[in-house]
């Protein structure tokens, strides 16, 4: 009996201790003007829910407080923005205040030089630095024969499966693509070291950014700083061959006529850039359009008479060209198609620089010292939150 009462008061005890954590958390942020909305735990705030229920989540507090909220994500006060009209008025007037924002785990983990975490100058340098990358002359001379030609050897390797797993085979073929782009002379095991960090660094980007260890965070840091080394001796051992390379990694390391030359450390975050910006939309792009083809044969059908067509034209091993790329009409419709409805970028992030006055609702920008106010806006209004009839 007694040491039931013990227990009973312990639970007692941690109640009243969660209760008084939630209740002071939420008088932290309960500021006169801000929207309504819930901060959920200190630090953690509503991160735990927010990455399990995905869209529902939104749904639900959209329901309970309008389209105009406030919640506490990935470690960041927030201010969610569920408005068709306000989000246009943010997306176009960044200069009143409301610049690109991101989660600091993303940041810490991306890179201080990656293209989203600099402005001015230096957001020209590396923007430029990547654009050069994907030149007209560049897809051309290199990047598209390269895919062309890793695609044949990948699709081969499934000749021999029974069962096609879609779901894992698009994000190895997404990043594999990406890797040798940017590498091509990576040998098969230090393949396999790049992804096995990189699938770390992915997850760890997308967590509360607390540097304990077991955390996802600490494991996202950690797989960065292993990519840097790994990069870092590559470039190096680049450097001694004196060879000339024609990948990506080999214009970025390129000296001579080169209109934006870049740190070492820049070059190894326009790296990890290149490689996170695609994964998670080249992946989930390519399994919808493969689920969606599957749903509706006829266009599946028309998109076989197109390919036919080109292959007809063509010599069994000639790559295809851009002049074919640009043929496919009805390729780049289902493209589009898919993007519209698998809605791959759910929300665009801002934060504020100052105090701003939104749709009646003050925001409140945060020192630095404090965790960053960030603006969420969602473009699953007409799609996820449709209510079922």
């Amino acid at each position: 009996m007694g040491i039931m009462m013990m227990i009973l008061g312990l639970l007692v005890i941690i109640v009243c201790i969660c209760s008084a954590l939630l209740r002071w958390n939420q008088m932290r942020y309960s500021k006169k003007g801000l929207p309504p909305g819930t901060m959920g735990w200190p630090i953690f705030g509503e991160t735990t829910e927010f990455l399990k229920q995905g869209p529902d989540f939104m749904k639900n507090q959209r329901l309970r407080y309008g389209s105009f909220f406030k919640s506490h994500i990935l470690g960041c006060p927030t201010i969610v923005s569920m408005d068709a009209e306000l989000n246009r008025y943010i997306l176009m007037n960044e200069s009143k205040g409301l610049v690109a924002g991101y989660p600091q785990s993303m940041l810490d983990i991306l890179g201080t030089c990656n293209i989203a975490a600099v402005h001015g100058p230096s957001h020209r340098l590396m923007r430029g630095s990547l654009l050069s990358l994907i030149s007209p002359a560049m897809m051309k001379d290199h990047l598209l024969p390269k895919i062309d030609d890793f695609m044949r050897n990948y699709l081969c390797g499934w000749d021999d499966l029974e069962t096609v797993d879609i779901q894992e085979k698009t994000k190895h073929m997404a990043f594999l693509s990406s890797l040798l782009q940017i590498a091509e002379t990576l040998k098969k095991p230090e393949v396999e070291e790049y992804r096995t960090e990189f699938f770390k660094l992915v997850v760890g980007t997308l967590s509360v950014p607390i540097d304990l260890p077991g955390t996802n965070y600490r494991s996202g840091v950690q797989a960065r700083n292993n990519i840097d080394r790994l990069l870092t001796e590559l470039m190096q051992e680049r450097r001694e061959s004196g060879e000339t390379f024609t990948d990506m990694l080999g214009y970025l390391m390129k000296k001579e006529d080169n209109r934006y030359l870049l740190t070492d450390k820049e070059i190894r975050d326009q790296v990890v850039t290149i490689l996170y910006s695609g994964y998670e939309t080249v992946s989930t792009t390519s399994m919808m359009a493969l689920k969606y083809l599957h749903d509706h044969p006829e266009a599946l059908e028309e998109l076989r008479r197109e390919h036919l067509a080109i292959r007809e034209r063509k010599r069994p091993d000639e790559p295809l060209t851009l002049d074919d790329i640009k043929s496919m009409k009805f390729t780049r419709a289902v493209i589009f198609e898919t993007s519209r409805l698998a809605t791959i970028v759910n929300g665009v992030l801002r934060k504020t620089t100052h105090d701003l006055e939104l749709n009646g609702k003050k925001l409140f920008s945060f020192s630095l010292s404090n965790l960053r106010n960030i603006i969420i806006i969602s473009f699953l209004k007409k799609i996820i939150f449709k209510e079922k009839k």
